[in-house]
């Protein structure tokens, strides 16, 4: 079998690359980070004009008409730079959710999308509930709409947002729901998570909110959402550790550099290991969905991967650097706190590895 990828898909890829390699350097980043809104809006519009904000959205809004893997390849680059842009929640969770379940009134956001007009933040992690599919948001038919009441506690791109996709149950179900975050039950406030980026925590007291799609709308777009944090986590690790190869095979210690010590080779050796068991699992669990396979398994299989994997990994990066690895104005400092962030948005991986037993278990008794 070819598990290459298409020319057009080599395209996305080497396009995202160019764009993120030219305008997501290190001293930008920490230009970036130090900001009052933290969101690098020269790069948001170069992805706009560069058509990779409409990847995987309808042609007749705009967008390429591609879909999930050419979306993840351009996650994958963002990774590499650590470009300070809200690429996971506006296009992979907000527009191929709204592509998908809206309605014709919601599907016109997806034109400001593509232009790069509306920011989409994403909130699915909760306060009171440690299962993303299970909020502990309340959503409240009312009238023609909805009211939701609830806080997430740490949103990515919440303070500079125009739309907000949330989750919450209702009596019919859990459901997504689109939030103005100008509404007058929405408060924003700011926060700083463990990356530094922007990122705010929500408070819903009877929010007006819109919903989006039905009772399935949520199992769907998390595992696209979770297949996205993989793809960042795999550009995030691979980067690391180059950045760590570089740095042992130049630094000598004792008349020789230190990648000669069987030590050091072995703890890289087992992280780039751990790096291509991300990658594998991601595009396996991505084509599955890609193709409408049943692939509840393996999203959360590279879900694990994604968190456990990728925190042994940068672990390991910023060990190997030794005390530079600590100082925390030393690029790989700066990927180590990235990839410890994502891999504890939508649960961490004990609680995953736990949902993927009790699945595994259950699909066990249902053979027998």
């Amino acid at each position: 079998m070819d598990f290459s990828f298409s020319e057009e898909q080599e395209a996305v890829r080497e396009l995202a690359a160019q764009i993120f390699d030219g305008m997501a350097g290190t001293d930008r980043v920490a230009e970036i980070e130090a900001s009052d809104d933290r969101f690098d809006r020269e790069l948001w519009a170069q992805l706009a004009d560069a058509g990779l904000l409409g990847i995987a959205l309808p042609e007749a809004h705009g967008g390429a008409g591609l879909g999930l893997l050419e979306t993840l390849l351009v996650l994958e680059q963002q990774g590499r730079r650590l470009g300070p842009v809200p690429f996971w929640s506006t296009v992979l969770v907000g527009g191929m959710s709204i592509a998908e379940f809206g309605t014709d009134r919601q599907q016109g956001l997806l034109d400001d999308i593509v232009a790069g007009q509306r920011i989409v933040a994403a909130g699915f992690d909760d306060e009171g509930s440690l299962d993303p599919a299970r909020p502990a948001t309340t959503a409240t038919a009312e009238g023609d709409g909805w009211r939701l009441d609830g806080v997430k506690p740490s949103v990515a791109f919440a303070p500079v947002a125009d739309l907000l996709l949330v989750s919450a149950r209702a009596d019919g179900g859990t459901g997504l729901f689109l939030v103005d975050p100008a509404d007058d039950g929405v408060v924003v406030e700011r926060v700083d998570p463990t990356s530094h980026t922007s990122a705010g925590r929500v408070t819903l007291e009877r929010a007006a909110a819109d919903r989006l799609g039905g009772p399935a709308a949520l199992d769907w777009t998390l595992a696209r959402a979770r297949t996205g944090l993989a793809a960042l986590q795999v550009g995030i690790a691979e980067e690391a550790l180059r950045m760590t190869a570089e740095y042992v095979s130049e630094r000598e210690q004792f008349g020789k550099p230190l990648s000669t010590n069987q030590g050091v080779a072995l703890r890289a050796a087992d992280a780039y290991i751990s790096t291509e068991a991300i990658r594998t699992t991601l595009w396996q669990a991505a084509w599955r969905l890609s193709a409408g396979l049943d692939a509840e398994a393996e999203v959360l299989a590279m879900a694990w991967w994604a968190g456990e994997g990728g925190h042994e990994i940068l672990h390991a990066t910023q060990h190997l650097h030794g005390g530079l690895g600590s100082d925390v104005n030393y690029p790989v400092h700066r990927y180590f706190i990235w990839g410890k962030q994502i891999g504890d948005t939508l649960s961490g991986p004990s609680a995953t590895a736990a949902a993927l037993g009790d699945l595994l278990a259950e699909r066990g008794k249902a053979s027998i």
